[in-house]
């Protein structure tokens, strides 16, 4: 890319609620957006320049695309995607955020655990992998009891089981082939780490070589999904100096720019690696209300070179998602003007066309004195919109 020449041409692969508020800051930086997905009308596509709808994980699809529209840069949002491909795309010389690389390594459960555990020497969560029941059947006696149960190729936490006995393993094993992205037959079997507090540290990698990091957002998960967030976590020094330790030495192996997604299990006796996003993550959309740049911005300025000021928690913050609790092939939104009466609270609404039981469709933040109460306001403001079903056309 051109230094410091705008307006410059960005593709988003995926263009789904993070996508689009990566559009939103692009626009607001002069940048042109395309905006690409499998489904029209996602997201993203209702606030970008030019769209473009294919199944992202064929790789001549995605290459034609691509090469046609010449982007500046090419930003994954999501994971399902043919890596292959964008590797060579990258060997052409089109970048690729934050690299062909990292993007094909976080994809992957199974190859981003391997990287941070055994070439790394992070510290994880114990864990084997398995390709049959049977296989299953035999490894998870060397996890022990409880142990959570996941495809190595999902997102959102789709198909992952706590399992707390062998009679559950069937169960489990068939729910995570079921709800696994791609053809992948993989399950990794993982350690139940008894966590105290589970964070995601937003680091951001930048040209010049330099690390910064946002303060720690705690958050909350049911079957693996973030449902809560708040900034600033707590933690002590110590605890967050290893965080950012081992946040710095896997996004350094990764390499490129832009934001990440770091997240770590916080126990009384140490620090524990979790996963990786090479991208804005959900749980960061409260930094849109409590830093005063937030993850969408960073991970712009990054990829753009532009220059990061100190990062600050403005106010201790919070956000509660908004699910759909029901099927409707088009959606509408109840209880918009009750959820907006709290003082210091902002509403997303996605914009997904559809809805399903348990999708995520927008999100309430909230401000407050301290996070409890931030909290509090976020989850009362949430509690007042209700999905139902749109009018038809």
């Amino acid at each position: 890319m051109s230094v410091n020449l705008f307006p410059r041409t960005l593709m988003l692969l995926g263009s789904g609620e993070l996508g689009k508020e990566v559009a939103i800051a692009a626009q607001r930086l002069g940048c042109k957006v395309i905006a690409c997905d499998r489904y029209p009308e996602a997201p993203a596509m209702q606030v970008s320049d030019d769209s473009e709808v294919f199944e992202m994980t064929d790789p001549e699809a995605l290459q034609t695309i691509i090469r046609r529209h010449k982007p500046d840069a090419v930003i994954p949002e999501i994971e399902a995607l043919a890596v292959d491909a964008l590797a060579e795309l990258e060997e052409e010389g089109i970048t690729v955020i934050p690299t062909a690389r990292a993007t094909a390594i976080t994809m992957n459960r199974d190859k981003i655990r391997d990287l941070a555990s055994k070439d790394l020497g992070l510290n994880t969560a114990k864990y084997e992998y398995a390709s049959s029941l049977d296989q299953l059947k035999r490894v998870a006696g060397n996890v022990g009891w409880p142990l959570l149960i996941k495809p190595v190729m999902s997102s959102s936490g789709k198909g992952q089981s706590l399992v707390k006995s062998p009679g559950d393993l069937e169960r489990a094993w068939n729910e995570a082939i079921d709800l696994a992205r791609g053809k992948s037959k993989m399950v990794i079997v993982e350690e139940f780490i008894n966590f105290d507090l589970e964070i995601t540290l937003l680091t951001i990698r930048q040209n010049d070589g330099k690390t910064l990091f946002c303060p720690p957002i705690g958050h909350e998960q049911i079957d693996g999904d973030y449902q809560c967030s708040w900034q600033p976590a707590q933690l002590t020094n110590q605890q967050l100096d290893r965080a950012k330790q081992m946040a710095k030495l896997v996004t350094d192996n990764l390499g490129g720019v832009g934001l990440f997604g770091v997240e770590f299990f916080i126990t009384k006796e140490d620090v524990v690696f979790s996963e990786l996003s090479p991208r804005p993550h959900d749980t960061g959309l409260v930094t849109v209300v409590s830093q005063n740049i937030s993850e969408f911005e960073l991970h712009l300025r990054a990829i753009l070179g532009i220059e990061i000021p100190e990062i600050t928690c403005e106010a201790p913050s919070a956000s509660r998602v908004i699910l759909a609790k029901d099927t409707f092939s088009s959606v509408a939104y109840k209880g918009v003007h009750e959820a907006l009466k709290f003082e210091d609270t902002k509403l997303l609404i996605f914009g997904k066309p559809t809805s399903k039981k348990n999708r995520r469709m927008g999100v309430c933040l909230a401000k407050g004195s301290n996070t409890d109460q931030a909290r509090l306001k976020a989850d009362k403001s949430a509690a007042c919109v209700e999905v139902v079903a749109g009018l038809p056309g």
